[in-house]
Order: structure tokens, then sequence, then C-alpha cells
């Protein structure tokens, strides 16, 4: 399945299942990354998908690098979508805020969720190398939103406000940012 599955999806309510350290680099594995990145990629503003959004029930996550390279511009990156398999968070700053969030599963919705302001994150990427990453700003909200997904949390369980935007009032507002 490459289709994102809608909110109401039980799978989206389960905590995933880690990946067997040796099936990282199978073909099924790069098969199941290749669906979520084909997934995000028909969606101009995703910035991110886990595994159970595209009704796989594995602990796996990817974030565009173009989109995140568009939502932050000090981000150094080149671009490349990073690939996390089996995260965990290792450490979440004390330092909070109130951020906006939507998703690819909660079409149109959007909500104020208080994340930590930095995190470390431990994972193997899709060699099977194991990384560690600290990330402020976007990534540091991103990498929170996605290891929810993971735990079976979404984003609007969480968010202080929740209102709806239609993709028109959405796009005309990037278009004022823009100018």
């Amino acid at each position: 399945m490459n289709e994102i599955v809608d909110k109401d999806h039980p799978i989206l309510r389960q905590t995933a299942r880690p990946v067997p350290i040796s099936d990282i680099g199978s073909p099924a594995i790069n098969s199941v990354i290749a669906k979520m990145r084909t997934a995000m990629g028909k969606q101009k503003d995703g910035i991110a998908i886990a595994a159970p959004q595209i009704g796989v029930d594995l602990q796996i996550f990817v974030v565009s690098g173009t989109v995140l390279k568009q939502a932050d511009p000090s981000y150094r990156g080149d671009g490349s979508d990073l690939i996390f398999i089996n995260p965990v968070l290792l450490k979440i700053s004390k330092e909070k805020h109130d951020v906006e969030e939507g998703c690819l599963s909660v079409r149109w919705f959007y909500g104020k969720v208080r994340r930590a302001k930095r995190v470390i994150i431990s994972a193997y990427d899709e060699t099977g190398k194991k990384i560690e990453r600290g990330a402020s700003g976007i990534l540091a909200q991103v990498f929170q939103h996605e290891i929810d997904h993971l735990k079976g949390v979404l984003f609007i369980d969480n968010a202080k406000e929740v209102w709806e935007m239609t993709p028109e009032e959405i796009e005309e507002l990037q278009t004022q940012n823009h100018d």
C-alpha cells in the first residue's frame, strides 16, 4: 500500500513493531521505505511520514530533505531524505513551546501542540548504521511528531486548539508568506 491511511484506521492507534536489525537493508524494508517516499512525495506539504501511515506496522519514519530545506532555511542538509528505523528519544529539552502541526493522516486539520525545543534521538539508518542525531526547530518537532505516530499517538490527541483549513486556504497562506 502506498496510499496514506486516514486518522480512523486502527493501525494508527497501535504501537508499531521494531524492525529486526538483520532485516534493515533487506528488499522488504527497502520496499517499505520506497512506498513511504512515494506516498509522501504525492503531498506537496508532506515533511515526514511514518510507516503506520501507509498501513505498515513497523518503526520507521522518513523525513523529506527537500521539504525540510524549504521549511527551515537554516537546515544545512543536502536535500536527501532522512531515514530513521527503530528511533528512540534519548533527550528532550526542558524548554518547550507551542507549535502548529498538521498530519498527512489527519488531513486539513491543524492544531497547536506543546513540543520540546530540542531533542536527541537514536536510530538506525537504511544501511543498518546506528546513528544519534540532535535537532532543534522544525526537525525537533518532526522527530517528536513521527515518534508519536510509532506509539499510536496522533497530534490531535495533544493539540490545544484544532481547526480545519481547506487546501485552497493553505495555498493562499503559503503564497502570502512567500511574497
